[in-house]
């Protein structure tokens, strides 16, 4: 009977543990893709003003940027864990509800990021306008479905 109360014991103080452990990686999967999003947006915001002129445009800086994006556009998927649609996000319960339609959103996204910093890299400033707004309109897809 010790036995059996010791393994019980055990086996609950396990799961508490391991409940705890979610729930600091779900404040962590939160933070972690807040953290991306803010990185996305900075980037996004510095090439829109170069292409609106509201900062000079400069095709090494913009470059750059859209480099960086290809990059981070890789990284939000991996912040979207299980239970982390609760806490403070602004991420819409219907993305863990429309898994597959979001992850499509979100490779489109990331295509388009791709192909803008190759583009970056030697087409001229209309050309490179033309594949910021096909971007720009994957990652506001997301937002108008799945963003509160």
């Amino acid at each position: 009977m010790k036995k059996l109360l010791q393994v019980g014991m055990a086996g609950f103080l396990s799961v508490g543990i391991s409940m705890a452990a979610n729930a600091v990686d779900s404040e962590d999967a939160i933070e972690y893709r807040q953290a991306v999003m803010t990185l996305i947006k900075w980037n996004m915001g510095q090439m829109g003003a170069m292409l609106k002129g509201k900062i000079p445009f400069d095709a090494e800086a913009f470059a750059k940027r859209a480099a960086n994006l290809a990059v981070l556009s890789q990284m939000p998927l991996e912040g979207f864990t299980p239970g982390s649609d609760q806490g403070y996000t602004n991420a819409d319960p219907s993305i863990w509800r429309n898994w597959d339609d979001y992850n499509a959103k979100m490779v489109k996204f990331q295509q388009e990021a791709a192909k803008l910093a190759e583009v970056a890299k030697t087409a001229t400033r209309g050309e490179i306008g033309s594949q910021f707004v096909n971007t720009a309109k994957t990652c506001k897809g997301c937002h108008r479905v799945y963003k509160r």
